[in-house]
């Protein structure tokens, strides 16, 4: 009784597709989170008659043949890589990313990350660094005597003492590109790493070769569409419920098959 495997592969793919869901809807309110869609592909298929073979009765060639499917497979967690919608926070090192391109930041090992979540800090010795405390590249600190700093789309940071002083540029943020964002690697904190899928990170300045551009005192929302993700749950819901029905019938015709005497 294949139907019972058949069954048992699609609601394993509707699980997953919930998983995805439910992931999305979570990170609702999380800055520069882009959505993820489960995509699946059929499995491989019993040839019992090969479609163009010669058939045995009157040598006619089979136009269709006989394949049955085996089920389903998941095939990819994919992120939807799209501008989210850009809010007003007033913050100075809030920053939203405008267009393509991430921020740079290096991990306690060293390792680099990318991120755009633009909602930066400052430590106690200055240096501009994630919500999680991990420094952003190239790294800028400023200087405790400043009163306040300004931030250009071009990344350029600068900051003002007292009146009268010209502002003193402290350095530029880059941002980095990918030939296929989708094969970043999700590290969670809303960081990612480069994979070989993603292709190497390539540094430019903001509003350059491709890249967006930086604006201060704006934060970038996530990307997730509630009304889509909630359809897609009830779609992924009756579709677990079909294949429950399938596996329930399958095993009343293995129940009646059992009673034949």
């Amino acid at each position: 009784m294949r139907a019972l495997h058949i069954a048992a592969t699609g609601m394993a793919a509707q699980q997953m597709r919930v998983e995805t869901i439910s992931n999305n809807l979570s990170n609702m309110s999380t800055t520069g989170y882009n959505a993820r869609r489960a995509e699946f592909s059929d499995l491989h298929y019993q040839q019992y008659a090969r479609a163009g073979t010669v058939s045995a009765a009157n040598g006619a060639v089979l136009p269709t043949g006989i394949q049955l499917g085996l089920g389903v497979r998941p095939s990819a967690v994919s992120m939807t890589v799209q501008q989210g919608s850009v809010s007003e926070t007033g913050g100075d090192l809030d920053l939203a990313i405008e267009g393509r391109g991430y921020l740079e930041v290096t991990l306690p090992s060293g390792q680099a990350a990318y991120t755009r979540d633009g909602g930066l800090k400052r430590t106690g010795d200055g240096l501009i660094v994630t919500s999680d405390g991990y420094p952003v590249s190239p790294e800028i600190v400023i200087p405790e005597d400043a009163r306040s700093i300004s931030i250009n789309g071009a990344g350029e940071v600068y900051a003002y003492f007292q009146t009268g002083t010209p502002a003193q540029l402290l350095g530029q943020f880059t941002l980095a590109g990918f030939a296929n964002p989708k094969g970043l690697e999700a590290l969670g904190s809303n960081l990612f790493a480069e994979t070989e899928a993603s292709g190497p990170a390539l540094q430019s300045t903001a509003g350059e070769d491709g890249l967006g551009t930086l604006r201060q005192g704006y934060l970038e929302d996530s990307s997730v569409d509630a009304v889509r993700e909630i359809t897609e749950l009830i779609e992924a819901q009756r579709g677990y419920e079909l294949n429950a029905k399938v596996i329930s019938a399958a095993d009343q015709m293995l129940g009646a098959t059992t009673q034949v005497r």
